[in-house]
């Protein structure tokens, strides 16, 4: 029998014809299977967290059958509570599969600290601006005799003398003890 006679064959045919009627029947039901398991058309709608404690989030979380992820905490924002929930992924009202995995971002416990930078023999218009850059506040400036006059020649955080590198808060309130442009008085 030759090839183009085989292909025309009614054996073959029949053979082809049942290969299309088992593909159809196994797509059909791979997909309602799919349907099945993937929950198609069914949603969770994302509830509000920000501004909750992790406590309360866990619950409702819990309760729509999603899944928390909690990212490293962001800067201090003393907006929220503590250890409360600032931002969210995805966004409140959302519609989500099941088991979904909401990423958190939470407020931590105070402002990161950071290392005060070196100032001392340097000018106040100078000073002044290196420190609001780095998240501090100038505080009060107090005068003493020296011929540098407004160049800083201390720092102070609540009275205790501090010196370049020593870690505070960020946004904390750092004095400055400044030249007054007048010599030493030599006793």
């Amino acid at each position: 029998m030759s090839f183009i006679k085989f292909l025309t064959s009614k054996t073959f045919l029949k053979q082809i014809a049942l290969a299309v009627v088992a593909l159809i029947v196994l797509v059909f039901f791979v997909l309602k299977w799919l349907d099945i398991t993937t929950n198609n058309g069914e949603f969770v709608v994302v509830p509000e967290l920000k501004g909750k404690s992790l406590e309360t989030v866990k619950i409702e979380l819990d309760d729509a059958d999603l899944v928390m992820e909690i990212q490293d905490s962001a800067n201090y924002n003393p907006n929220y509570p503590k250890y409360a929930v600032i931002e969210q992924d995805p966004l409140a009202g959302s519609q989500v599969k099941e088991n979904r995995k909401i990423y958190l971002t939470l407020n931590p416990s105070g402002y990161r600290k950071v290392g005060i930078p070196n100032i001392v023999n340097r000018t106040f218009r100078q000073a002044k601006p290196t420190l609001e850059a780095v998240g501090f506040k100038v505080g009060e400036k107090t005068y003493i005799d020296n011929i540098g006059k407004d160049v800083v020649l201390g720092i102070r955080h609540k009275g205790k003398k501090m010196k370049a590198g020593d870690v505070l808060p960020m946004t904390s309130t750092i004095d400055l003890v400044l030249g007054n442009g007048n010599r030493p008085s030599s006793n």
